[in-house]
């Protein structure tokens, strides 16, 4: 029997293995599933300007992957996007952005903030600051944990879209904390599990965490989507794709 490092191997050399979240098209495919639970569109290149506070104690929430201006992410975008562009129309709001952090509050940013933040996002400095952000702090860090538990594109986009939610922490309510939840009811593929029976594990340990908070209490993104694929055995993510979020329907064809 194949080990999971040697099948990995084999599979890479036959060419046989579906593409991960590391292909362009999957990745695209992944910013459309997150976009439709975020903002309830498939259109996820339109989110760039997206900015409002959505009462989960995290301040404004902004961007194309939820930027938080009350969990760091946000004051670490806006200063790389100042380091590529001094003088841009968001840099004066670092400081009020870095006394915000850790908080709810709007203080120093409000109605001015959130005009500039719109104004910004049609600056291309600003949305590959945004692309690349997203990749350093959510997407690349995903994909690289479920790849060495042996998971394919549907593992991979499911860890993805719990980072974006939950944030890559080890606290009971972050990412860390779900897949230790996980790990305690079943095995990675890696570890010689079954896949679906993790995943399930992890979709568990999932919709626990987000039941423990108010702002992110319905878990459709869940049973509605991930659940359907993981249900219809597409561990590839293969299109076409058909879900629901928030009663919504969607599709993507191909």
């Amino acid at each position: 029997m194949l080990t999971a490092t040697l099948l990995t191997l084999s599979l890479a050399v036959t060419g046989s293995a579906a593409p991960g979240l590391s292909d362009p098209h999957k990745k695209d495919i992944a910013m459309r599933l997150v976009s439709s639970a975020e903002n309830s569109s498939l259109d996820w290149k339109a989110q760039y300007g997206y900015i409002e506070d959505i009462k989960d104690e995290r301040g404004y929430t902004a961007g194309i992957i939820g930027f938080c201006s009350g969990t760091g992410d946000m004051l670490e975008l806006v200063e790389l996007y100042t380091k590529r562009k001094p003088g841009n129309v968001l840099a004066k709001y670092l400081p009020a952005l870095r006394k915000v952090n850790g908080t709810d509050s709007h203080a120093g940013l409000g109605p001015a903030f959130t005009k500039d933040w719109k104004a910004a996002a049609k600056d291309p400095v600003f949305q590959r600051a945004q692309d690349d952000e997203r990749d350093r702090v959510y997407f690349d860090p995903a994909v690289r944990r479920a790849e060495k538990d042996g998971l394919r594109a549907l593992g991979q986009f499911v860890y993805y879209d719990a980072m974006v939610m939950h944030g890559p922490g080890g606290d009971r309510l972050s990412f860390g904390g779900i897949r230790k939840a996980a790990l305690a009811k079943a095995r990675t593929p890696a570890q010689g599990g079954n896949e679906v029976t993790y995943l399930n594990a992890f979709l568990d340990a999932r919709k626990a965490a987000m039941k423990a908070e108010e702002a992110h209490e319905d878990t459709t993104r869940v049973d509605t989507m991930q659940r359907v694929f993981l249900k219809n055995g597409n561990l590839d993510l293969k299109p076409p794709l058909k879900w629901k979020v928030y009663g919504d329907s969607y599709t993507i064809k191909n």
